[in-house]
This record gives structure tokens, C-alpha cells and sequence, in this order.
């Protein structure tokens, strides 16, 4: 029991901390519409379930033992960060995007995935409780329902920011302010890819 209650604090703390998935929620929210928004929280939950995978597998433990690799999926993920960023910054067009174009659709969800998948953030998170707070001994059917929880958790404090974000008045508002949003946000996503790019590689 004081297993199950370590990962549940543990992943409520990081879902709500403010980050790079939390930004890439707003930004789709506000341009986009509801939809958009909530397409990037089922990318990020669905980044999340990656990172589980990969940690169950065992590949998380090579990846948190081996500095170059994490290193490289560091910078990836904070160029990946930098290049969205500058993209918005840089926006000075209104945007209204149909999402009933299948395109559109797959970008939002592709952005909400890659944004997490990329977050060495969720790789040191997801690793770290598998490998200090779970126990070895751990039925791994418990284990997978600790992976499900983490992504639900993701998907449904994103989905609510999602909702919020895109409410009519509010994004009203911040549509008629869009261009300094969009500098705001980009300037935002750049600094913390470069925050992430200098970050000691020491875990």
C-alpha cells in the first residue's frame, strides 16, 4: 500500500509541475480550439505509455546508466522545444485552423506526443520510480497498472488544461492578444529548450 501511495504522489507532483507539456497544451488550446488541445494531452498521455515500455523493458535502466545516450535524447528533445518555439514567436498571422481536416488533427496529436516523448523530464521521472520506488518484486500486473495510472494522470490534467484554455470568452481573449501570446509562449518554449540543452547530463 505505501507502494501504490509513493507512485500516486509521486506522479500527481510531476503532472502538475509547469513544463514544456503544459506550454504545448496552452499554445494548442488557444490557436487551435478545444480539439487541438485535447489531441496534444492524448500525444502526451500516449508519450507517457513510451517511456513506461521502454523503462519495463529495461531500456530505461541503459538510458539513465549511460550518459552520452541520455545527453542525446536531452538535446533532440531541447531542439525539438527551441524549434516550436521559434515557430510561434514568430507567428503574426491569426490563426483559425479547421480541425476537421485529418492533417490538422495529427499535427495536434503528433506535437502533444513528440513534446513528451522528447521530455527528458518524463524519462527521468518515469525511470526513477520504476527503479527506486517499485519494488522488483512488484506483480507485473501492478507494475502496468502503474504505467496506466501515469498516462491517465497526464491525460486528464491536460485534457482539464485543454478545456480551460479553449472555454469560448477566455480564448476569445487571448486570441484578440495573440500576437503577444504567441511571443510569450514561444519565448517561453525556446527558453526552457535551452534551459534543458545547458542542464548538467548528471542523473
Amino acid at each position: 500500500m505505501t507502494e501504490v501511495l509513493a507512485v500516486a504522489a509521486i506522479t500527481v507532483l510531476a503532472v502538475i509541475s509547469p513544463g514544456a507539456d503544459f506550454a504545448m497544451v496552452v499554445r494548442s488550446s488557444y490557436l487551435y480550439g478545444r480539439t487541438a488541445g485535447l489531441l496534444a494531452a492524448v500525444g502526451i498521455a500516449a508519450g507517457v505509455c513510451v517511456h513506461v515500455a521502454y523503462t519495463m523493458l529495461g531500456v530505461g535502466l541503459l538510458i539513465a546508466e549511460t550518459p552520452e545516450l541520455f545527453t542525446a535524447i536531452k538535446l533532440v528533445g531541447a531542439a525539438y522545444l527551441i524549434w516550436i518555439g521559434v515557430q510561434t514567436f514568430l507567428t503574426r498571422t491569426r490563426l483559425e485552423v479547421d480541425l476537421t481536416e485529418e492533417k490538422t488533427r495529427g499535427s495536434a496529436l503528433r506535437t502533444g506526443f513528440l513534446t513528451n516523448v522528447l521530455n527528458p523530464k518524463t524519462t527521468l521521472f518515469v525511470v526513477s520510480t520504476y527503479t527506486q520506488v517499485v519494488d522488483a518484486s512488484t506483480p507485473l500486473a501492478q507494475q502496468l497498472g502503474y504505467g496506466g495510472f501515469m498516462s491517465f494522470a497526464h491525460w486528464a490534467w491536460f485534457s482539464a488544461a485543454a478545456l480551460f484554455f479553449s472555454s469560448d470568452r477566455l480564448r476569445a481573449r487571448m486570441l484578440a492578444a495573440q500576437r503577444v501570446l504567441n511571443r510569450a509562449i514561444g519565448s517561453l518554449l525556446v527558453t526552457l529548450g535551452v534551459l534543458l540543452a545547458l542542464a548538467p547530463s548528471g542523473h
